[in-house]
């Protein structure tokens, strides 16, 4: 083991895309790095997502306002976004600040912010993918928004405008005979669709973490089984558990996912975070899309993978630790085979997992308020897997006391008064 403090000892607790890239990049700086978690990177949250790079994400997912909306999701009758009682009450104040940020003024500041770091996202895998040798894992085709009804392709085209104007995203427009043509598998007429032709997608979400993992170890870091609940605060620096034995570092990066908020909540940070569920199932020997599509009038993802055709659902707001419920994913499913011939399944149970989501819809990236050499990068939503390079870039520029390339303050934890309370 390596004692307490020796260099710049950094220890990143973690390993799903946004640790395993913080771990990557202070390593790539030449930092003395150790990656801990409890199973091997890639195995989470990482894993489970629709494995899109959406370059085209400048403005993050914003909360329901309006009374149908919100009404037929407490019904259980959309597939975007569901919720359980339980979940709703454990994150209600969470919830009704994120309510309040999605105000149409609020969102709009707060997506200039965003697209800050999304328009990184790309330039920032590309870094890594190359140095890696992981390029195979990545198509360059762009993500594809399906649409049912005239009126709102019309709506969405134009919203579309709005972003290549104001962010230089790239896109096509497709009617109905043009969507047919590209997806012939296709068993409905559509009214079109929305093509982002910057955005990536990935054959293998898990792997993709796993070689940026492997860089990482060829990069001078190791990785080790440990127990991140176990970080302490010690004269030196920080200290955690591992299957080697304690492990003493003089810095330490809270890089959890839906985790992070237990974690530093032994530290007195109160933290507006809150879980989003999600659930996704594979099938084979049926029919397939060209590239990612979202049935953006029903909420389900459907991506191409080495497993099969993903089918990934919306956001299911519910605790972290509640039991499944499939009918959310089930629901999906059904929607899915009316649009195409999915086939069989390829798991008994579909894979449940939870984004980790702020109320201001904002990743939490750098110094906690309180503690030296205690470090976020967390909260990242719907965009971990996106954002994951970009906001390692962000944060291991701030432990370096350098200027970064985006303006990080819209980012830092302390933007949340009375965030550190007396632990």
């Amino acid at each position: 083991m390596r004692g307490a403090g020796s260099g710049r000892e950094t220890i990143v607790l973690g390993a799903g895309m946004v640790g395993t890239c913080t771990a990557l990049e202070l390593a790539l700086r030449g930092h003395p790095v150790t990656l801990i978690d409890r199973r091997a990177p890639g195995c989470e949250t990482s894993y489970g997502n629709a494995g899109v790079i959406q370059r085209e994400a400048v403005e993050p997912y914003a909360f329901p306002r309006d009374l149908p909306t919100l009404l037929s999701a407490a019904r259980g009758r959309r597939l975007d976004i569901r919720w359980q009682a339980a979940g709703l009450w454990s994150a209600w104040p969470q919830l009704l600040r994120y309510w309040w940020h999605s105000a149409p003024r609020r969102h709009q500041a707060i997506s200039r912010d965003y697209a800050s770091l999304i328009a990184q996202a790309t330039s920032a895998h590309e870094h890594y993918l190359r140095l890696a040798g992981a390029e195979a894992l990545v198509r360059r085709q762009g993500l594809r928004l399906i649409y049912r009804q005239p009126r709102v392709l019309e709506a969405a085209v134009a919203r579309a405008e709005g972003l290549r104007r104001a962010h230089g995203i790239a896109f096509a427009a497709l009617d109905g005979p043009a969507l047919a043509a590209a997806e012939p598998a296709l068993r409905l007429p559509l009214a079109g669709a929305v093509h982002w032709l910057d955005s990536w997608s990935v054959t293998d979400p898990g792997a993709l973490v796993q070689r940026y993992a492997l860089l990482f170890e060829q990069s001078g870091g190791r990785y080790v089984a440990g127990d991140a609940m176990s970080l302490r605060q010690t004269r030196h620096g920080w200290q955690v558990a591992t299957q080697d034995g304690p492990l003493d570092a003089a810095q330490v990066v809270v890089a959890l996912g839906p985790w992070s908020d237990a974690c530093v909540r032994r530290f007195g940070y109160r933290l507006p975070l809150f879980p989003k569920r999600g659930y996704h199932r594979h099938f084979r020997d049926g029919a397939t899309v060209a590239l990612p599509t979202l049935d953006a009038e029903r909420g389900y993802v459907l991506t191409p993978q080495s497993r099969g055709l993903r089918l990934t659902t919306g956001a299911e707001i519910a605790r972290l630790d509640a039991p499944p419920r499939r009918a959310q994913i089930d629901a999906a499913e059904a929607e899915a085979r009316r649009l195409l011939d999915l086939g069989v399944s390829v798991e008994a149970q579909p894979w449940l997992g939870a984004r980790p989501c702020s109320a201001d819809m904002k990743p939490i990236i750098g110094a906690a308020p309180r503690h030296p050499g205690l470090w976020f990068n967390f909260a990242h939503g719907h965009q971990g897997f996106t954002l994951g390079p970009a906001s390692a870039r962000l944060l291991a520029d701030l432990m370096a006391g350098q200027a970064p390339a985006v303006d990080a303050a819209p980012f830092l934890p302390d933007r949340f008064a009375g965030a550190a309370r007396p632990a």
